[in-house]
């Protein structure tokens, strides 16, 4: 099946549009409170409990140490509300605290969200320690995902 995501997304070399979401800690998360210090790889999922997404969040899991190193970030975000989203990382044994964009603003500002269906489609957007967008992809297919190595050759060309 292939997938449009709507257009008005941010463009590379432009500044990440700044967001605040809750988490899987229980704490709200803020794009802008990495700046200076990590840089940030925003990969929006469509839903949680899925094969492809769990495939892709559970490699993010086993991969946690090379994006540390990599002075990366990642925060999967989803539609998922926050209860579900931890019954997932609970489940999966995840690292990394997932983030809910339940009310689908952040989805909208990044251009991700699948208006028909009501969730986003798959994307990632790489954002350096000053807050610049220096990749983006959108899968073209639900089902489709970039593997892990991918991600850390897109980071290490930073």
């Amino acid at each position: 099946m292939t997938v449009t995501a709507s257009a008005g997304g941010p463009r590379v070399g432009a500044a990440a549009p700044d967001l605040t979401l809750p988490s899987t800690a229980g704490t709200d998360v803020t794009l802008s409170s990495f700046r200076g210090r990590r840089h940030v790889l925003l990969a929006f999922f469509p839903l949680a409990f899925t094969s492809t997404c769990t495939a892709e969040n559970c490699a993010f899991s086993e991969d946690y140490g090379a994006f540390e190193r990599a002075d990366t970030v990642v925060l999967p975000i989803s539609v998922d509300s926050v209860p579900t989203l931890k019954e997932y990382k609970a489940k999966y044994a995840l690292r990394q605290d997932l983030l809910s964009d339940f009310k689908r603003d952040v989805s909208r500002a990044y251009g991700t969200l699948l208006a028909d269906r009501f969730f986003s489609t798959r994307a990632y957007f790489l954002i350096d320690k000053q807050g610049i967008l220096r990749w983006q992809h959108v899968e073209a297919e639900l089902g489709a995902r970039r593997h892990d190595a991918e991600l850390l050759r897109q980071i290490e060309s930073l």
